[in-house]
């Protein structure tokens, strides 16, 4: 069975979204999207309260039902599990664009410190290629992969170059005079500010899409 990859309903033919052109949608339902856009942003409370409504749908591809109570329940565990891929996987993976529109990424450590699941602070060389295009044009993504446990989460947003005292102070730790001989002062250390607007979130080998507040 498809699910919608916004909301998580079940998609049967009957409530299929439609495209620009009246074509059917194959991914999305026609409660998020009609005529080749989505009917309203959300918030990730907002979008667990709608996906809700259609427990009885969802009950018919499980062999066990579930209760309202019990699907809100796993569809808020998402925000939680988002925070801990964040805190522990090691690596994460940003994105940025660059003069001719395509995407650059690049493997990070992960965030030194971060707000819920909207903001996020990375170290980085003040003079890279990538602080370059930022400063261009702030648009970014972020990424965490769970490989073993085959999960993903994907934030868009934009990217701030930070080379303030208190900035960079905020984020030092220990030991990174390895990569910055100057200490906190160098100026090739600076810091990124990720500021997340949305998400999607890969989980149970289904999607779930969600604008952050």
């Amino acid at each position: 069975m498809k699910f919608c990859q916004s909301c998580g309903m079940p998609l049967t033919e009957d409530v299929l979204g439609t495209n620009a052109d009246g074509s059917k949608n194959e991914d999305y339902c026609m409660y998020c999207y009609r005529d080749g856009k989505f009917l309203q942003d959300c918030t990730m409370e907002e979008m667990i309260e709608h996906c809700a409504q259609f427990v009885g749908a969802v009950n018919e591809g499980l062999e066990k039902p579930i209760t309202k109570e019990e699907y809100i329940g796993m569809m808020a565990g998402v925000k939680e599990l988002i925070a801990q891929m964040a805190d522990k996987l090691p690596i994460s993976y940003i994105s940025s664009v660059d003069q001719e529109g395509f995407p650059w990424t690049k493997a990070m450590l992960k965030p030194r410190k971060r707000e819920g699941i909207k903001t996020f602070y990375f170290t980085t060389n003040t003079f890279s290629i990538r602080v370059a295009q930022y400063k261009a044009n702030p648009k970014a993504s972020i990424y965490f992969c769970d490989a073993k446990g085959f999960k993903g989460m994907m934030l868009r947003g934009t990217m701030e170059v930070l080379t303030d005292a208190a900035s960079k102070e905020m984020i030092w730790h220990d030991g990174d005079t390895e990569y910055y001989p100057g200490g906190v002062t160098d100026p090739n250390y600076c810091v990124l500010k990720f500021t997340a607007t949305d998400g999607r979130f890969y989980s149970d080998f289904y999607p779930r899409s969600f604008v952050i507040e």
